[in-house]
């Protein structure tokens, strides 16, 4: 059973692979490289929730889910990692993470939890991982380093039917400091599709990544 997350926020998860819900004020921000992308404004905050719709039309749903959940090798092949592990504390897993932002900002990092589930639905197999900020972690901040304390992350994946994968995923997070809103726009608008086909080149090349690794 999961410390961390319900067994309704798996099956919230998947549902809008049928069928987006974008009531109660999200509204369309942009589409490229075949990746649409809705937002919701937080009032509380003045920060964006989005939401991304797209197909990883080359890397099958299996073998996306274990790209996305393999830490050691996605320092391999993401840029903007500084630095990333996980460790257990009290018999709980816990995920540091160090972004790196552009001069002169700083950078963030992240504490995190997380958990995956493969699920089968109808005779539909679902790929389900759940992320969110943990305030329970002994990593103390580092000097220099914006600490983002909240952040939640839901993806979900299945096959197109074809040879790829359908992608569904649902994020907020509060970069703190003063963020330029022209990078917060061309993170949401670059950033996640880019994230997406380096994760499809990831992919391509994760065979090799294990055989050097015997993984």
């Amino acid at each position: 059973m999961s410390l961390h997350f319900t067994d309704e926020e798996f099956l919230e998860a998947w549902k809008e692979l049928d069928k987006p819900q974008l009531e109660g004020g999200w509204e369309f921000f942009t589409e490229t490289m075949g990746v649409k992308i809705y937002r919701l404004y937080d009032k509380e905050t003045g920060l964006y929730e989005y939401k991304v719709f797209g197909v990883l039309a080359t890397c099958t749903p299996e073998l996306c889910a274990d790209v996305y959940m393999d830490l050691p090798y996605r320092k391999q092949w993401d840029g903007y990692v500084k630095e990333l592990h996980e460790k257990d504390y009290d018999g709980h897993s816990v995920i540091y993470w160090e972004v790196k932002y552009p001069f002169p900002l700083s950078n963030r990092d992240y504490v995190y939890v997380r958990e995956r589930r493969d699920v089968d639905v109808d005779s539909r197999k679902i790929w389900v991982v759940l992320a969110k900020s943990s305030q329970q972690s002994p990593l103390p901040e580092k000097s220099g380093v914006q600490r983002m304390n909240d952040y939640k992350q839901t993806v979900a994946m299945e096959s197109d039917g074809a040879c790829g994968t359908k992608v569904f995923m649902n994020y907020f997070d509060n970069p703190g400091g003063n963020i330029p809103s022209w990078l917060v726009n061309w993170a949401a608008k670059s950033g996640v599709p880019a994230f997406l086909t380096d994760m499809q080149k990831a992919c391509g090349n994760y065979s090799n990544y294990c055989q050097k690794n015997k993984k």
